[in-house]
């Protein structure tokens, strides 16, 4: 079976995301902490855990956690971390999120962040999620939005390809209600914040080749006011991010 195109590209990358700041903190890891917090879970999913920093984040606080993702080395490396943490009830499942090996309903949780925009169909992988959760469990989708704007939308998008050649999209909060009903989920609280992205160390995580920065710097520094605006370009090329936390059942 052919590895997802994101797999192939994030081999390299996975000691870096692993060490990534924005990825191993975060508001978003403080909700998943306080939504967990005495509620007795016994079997969680970390969906396309990528470095890991869920399944690390969840697994004092329930019995079993597993992490699946499509990328072999980024499991290796989840798997070395977990050791170094003394983290043993953590178990790697190489899969992705559009074809999961679990039986139906076996998930009291399912936590899915910042991996939903590498997806090549989304609208399988949110519905492999509602199969394999249990009817009385919960899941939160956290992950970058995109701009409700047709030409902000454009101009993320182009740059987060431009970046990441696995990027596949990001949706707007719209897109996202809808994908998540049509999946058969009932959206019951949705949380928004903002993500500033520091541009050398948004490049550097990807292995971005010098090209493809020269061209996103160019594209920066000739993009429209709205955009400029909307995205918060700053002189150097960090800017800011939307972020959604999706309660979902």
């Amino acid at each position: 079976m052919t590895k997802p195109f994101a797999a192939q590209h994030y081999a390299e990358r996975a000691q870096d995301y692993v060490a990534s700041p924005v990825h191993n903190q975060g508001t978003d890891l403080d909700a998943i902490k306080r939504m967990v917090a005495g509620k007795s879970l016994h079997r969680v999913l970390d969906l396309g855990c990528g470095g890991g920093h869920v399944a690390y984040t969840l697994a004092p606080r329930v019995r079993e956690v597993i992490a699946a993702d499509p990328t072999p080395p980024m499991l290796d490396r989840v798997r070395q971390e977990a050791d170094r943490l003394g983290l043993p009830n953590i178990t790697t499942v190489e899969a992705p999120a559009e074809r999961l090996p679990f039986e139906t309903g076996t998930f009291d949780a399912i936590i899915c962040r910042f991996t939903t925009h590498h997806w090549e169909d989304a609208a399988a992988g949110l519905r492999e999620a509602r199969r394999i959760l249990a009817p009385t469990g919960f899941a939160l989708f956290i992950d970058v939005t995109a701009p409700g704007t047709a030409l902000a939308n454009t101009w993320l998008q182009t740059l987060e390809l431009l970046r990441d050649i696995s990027h596949v999209r990001n949706y707007t909060l719209p897109e996202w209600t809808s994908l998540l009903e049509q999946a058969g989920f009932t959206v019951r609280q949705v949380e928004t914040h903002t993500l500033r992205m520091e541009f050398t160390s948004w490049t550097t995580r990807t292995q971005t080749p010098p090209e493809r920065i020269a061209a996103i710097r160019s594209l920066q520094q000739a993009a429209p006011p709205d955009v400029t605006r909307r995205l918060a370009i700053e002189p150097d090329g960090s800017f800011t991010l939307d972020v959604a936390t999706f309660l979902v059942r």
